[in-house]
């Protein structure tokens, strides 16, 4: 159930990769291009730098602007009613890049209105899917976000391998028309999933939080398990607004100052991990790749893009099992080192070597390296980290934030790369790898020194924790250690007995239940008790 709404992500991967594709179409280019005399021109006509950029980037600014309204839609519509909101504007937004044929106009409306749409989804979906899963498993889920990004970026290679031969407008409208599927299917299976529990507590409607939370862990409201993890929940929520939490605008993002644990200290890394995660250049690949390999004299530039989706699905996997096992600190700290000297490597030898087979082939091996250091690193973390950072008060509106910073980035990439590469414009060809490859290194200096281990911590530890430790310190960090007394959620595989369901004080009453929650449980609990485990 927690997996399903990780879906999302296949919105904006089937998107990069269908435009990847049918920006190198003939039949695209003969409709949408400009009369030229361009040797790469097909029957007299081509897509000019400016359309393409345009094209590619216009997405990203309308994510740009859906994320931002999602963090205020998603606290006063609710997370699950978000994300079927975005799924219904995404495919408007398709509607109008199907029934488009040359009208450049037409089309780009149809990607900025389908991007507000995937805005909406993919700031919500990471905030979905972090609250309603169980700590010891929700870097995986939460990494399954990047996983179906990875599938939908190897479908639409795929599709646009089947159709690119074409003569009809079917060679471009049938990739394009297939993300109705991706939208439909999300919007619709969301209808049958619970609302988060957070939410429902933010609203300070403590038994439909009770509700969901029995719902979602697959046990009764009595289990000591949901009663343990909503008391948290409840508990951390009165703290927050007993220590002077704000309204929750996007405004208390930016408070609290320099110092560790504050608003503005986690709205930092949460944006900053995504904008390093759009300059690791993964996506000059994913948008432009079929493009670049045909412009430095590669054969077969779709295939090669079919094998990179591969390796890129292949490898998000790995990700899903060590996040949770080896932590976030290590897999970005080393993703990032893997990724910088695979770059460096595609650069020097495609700039010392020219354009021979040999350079092709070590390009086309390193490049493949590449994305499988990105997939099993960077891909998946990089949302994780987004997603635990923020507070209750202003996890939506953080989350927006971080959400919108990565596509603001994505929208620069996608805009002035083609001004990097195109053979009238600045024509690096693989001199552009020295650019990615030195901002890798940049990033594995960022994630040492402003990335906190949350490995293992539910949502509430890891607040706890920022406020006591810096990045570097927080591996060593455990609830049990700072409390002198771990609870039943945060000790894995602990008793936990059957007790009432709770009766939750008026909002008046703080209480502090983590400092001894298991002496409130044993006073609570009855002569029965079974053991609970996470699932």
């Amino acid at each position: 159930m927690c997996s399903f709404a990780a879906f999302g992500g296949i919105l904006f991967g089937y998107d990069s990769g269908y435009i990847n594709g049918i920006l190198a179409m003939n039949k695209f280019h003969q409709d949408f291009g400009v009369v030229s005399s361009d040797a790469d021109a097909f029957g007299g006509y081509l897509l000019p730098s400016y359309q393409k950029s345009l094209m590619t980037a216009i997405l990203s600014l309308g994510t740009f602007l859906g994320a931002l309204v999602a963090g205020w839609a998603a606290d006063s519509w609710g997370r699950r009613n978000t994300n079927t909101l975005g799924c219904v504007i995404y495919i408007v937004g398709v509607v109008l890049q199907t029934i488009t044929s040359g009208n450049v106009a037409l089309l780009t409306a149809g990607r900025a209105v389908g991007g507000l749409g995937v805005g909406f989804v993919s700031a919500t979906v990471i905030m979905y899917v972090s609250e309603i899963t169980p700590k010891g498993i929700r870097g995986r889920v939460v990494g399954g976000y990047q996983f179906a990004i990875t599938i939908g970026i190897f479908l639409s290679a795929c599709v646009n391998l089947g159709t690119k031969n074409r003569e009809d407008t079917g060679a471009y409208r049938i990739p394009i028309a297939l993300q109705f599927a991706w939208a439909l299917i999300l919007g619709v299976g969301l209808c049958f999933f619970p609302e988060s529990p957070r939410y429902f507590v933010m609203k300070n409607d403590v038994d439909s939080a009770l509700e969901s939370l029995s719902r979602l862990r697959g046990q009764p409201k009595t289990s000591a398990f949901v009663v343990e993890e909503h008391n948290e929940l409840v508990d951390s929520w009165r703290q927050e607004i007993a220590d002077g939490a704000g309204s929750g605008g996007f405004l208390d993002c930016f408070t609290g100052g320099l110092k560790k644990g504050s608003n503005l200290h986690r709205t930092f890394i949460g944006t900053s991990v995504q904008v390093m995660q759009q300059l690791t250049g993964v996506n000059f690949i994913f948008y432009f790749g079929t493009s670049f390999f045909k412009t430095i004299g590669i054969k077969n530039a779709f295939i090669i893009s079919i094998i990179l989706g591969a390796v890129n699905v292949a490898s998000t996997p790995v990700a899903l099992w060590t996040i949770d096992n080896w932590g976030r600190r290590p897999l970005l700290i080393g993703g990032a080192v893997g990724m910088s000297i695979c770059e460096f490597i595609v650069a020097i030898v495609g700039t010392t070597t020219g354009g021979s087979d040999a350079a092709h082939k070590i390009l086309i091996a390193f490049v493949c390296v590449y994305i499988f250091f990105f997939a099993s690193t960077w891909g998946p973390t990089g949302w994780a980290v987004s997603g635990e950072v923020f507070p209750l008060t202003i996890r939506s509106k953080g989350i927006a934030l971080s959400t919108a910073s990565n596509w603001l980035f994505n929208f620069v990439i996608a805009f002035v790369t083609p001004y990097f590469v195109d053979d009238d414009k600045a024509n690096l060809q693989s001199k552009v790898f020295f650019i990615w490859g030195s901002t890798c290194a940049l990033a594995a200096v960022y994630a040492y020194f402003v990335v906190y281990e949350t490995k293992g911590l539910s949502l509430e530890s890891c607040d706890r924790m920022m406020k006591k430790v810096w990045p570097w310190q927080s591996a060593g960090w455990r609830p049990e250690i700072e409390g002198g007394v771990a609870s039943v959620r945060d000790v894995e595989g602990a008793a936990a007995a059957v007790v009432p369901a709770p009766e939750v004080p008026a909002m008046g009453e703080q209480r502090r239940s983590w400092q001894n929650p298991l002496k409130r449980d044993r006073t609570a609990s009855s002569s029965d008790t079974v053991s609970s485990k996470e699932q």
